[in-house]
Parts: structure tokens; sequence; C-alpha cells
């Protein structure tokens, strides 16, 4: 299976468990991995035989915005099945990063892996 993917996806959202972090947006990133066929559309050169990159960097953009999860681990859940019933996408690795979650790591995050 082939695999088309997007990094680095931004977006500024309501997340996390302490009280401060109600009250604030934080931007957190967002990559994906998505097993597609890209056969038929590598050779009909139809964007309507491909997975659409826009499409989907919006949606997840538009759905990360509007959420206001306490954990990343829910936000991904979420987005996982909300992009895995509106595109055809056979598996989907999703990463939700979130810089400055804890003042001594670079990063923190979840990685989940959805068939």
């Amino acid at each position: 299976m082939d695999t088309v993917f997007i990094q680095g996806l931004k977006a500024t959202t309501t997340i996390g468990v302490y009280q401060h972090e109600r009250k604030i947006k934080q931007t957190i990133i967002i990559d994906l991995e998505m097993s597609f066929d890209n056969r038929p559309p590598g050779l009909s050169d139809n964007l309507s035989d491909a997975l659409d990159y826009e499409a989907i960097s919006q949606r997840t953009i538009s759905y990360a915005e509007s959420s206001k999860h306490y954990l990343i681990e829910s936000m991904a859940e979420n987005l996982s099945r909300l992009l895995l019933e509106e595109f055809s996408i056979d598996k989907l690795i999703l990463t939700i990063s979130k810089p400055g979650a804890v003042s001594t790591a670079d990063n923190i995050g979840v990685r989940i892996v959805r068939p």
C-alpha cells in the first residue's frame, strides 16, 4: 500500500486538563500518514481519483480548532475516526504534538494507528 503524508499542520485550539489551559489557545502540530492506493490517480492524473491534500488539511484544522478536548489522546481518536469516515483512507497514522506542554521537554504528543 502507498502512503500519502501531510506534516506539520498547525492549529490553535483549547486543549489541556489544567484550569489555566482551558483559558488559553495553544498551538498543536498534526502529522498524517494515510495508506491509499496511488495507482489510480497516478495513471489518470485526476484529482478525483486521489486523496485531496487540501481538503484533508482544511478538515483537520477546522476540527482541531473547533474542538475543546482535555486530552490529545481524545482529540486523536475523534479526529482519526472523522478522517477515516470522510475520506477514502485505508489506514491512518495520526500524530498530535503539543510543544511546550512540559517545560523540560522539546515536545510531547501521541501517535495512533487506525485501520
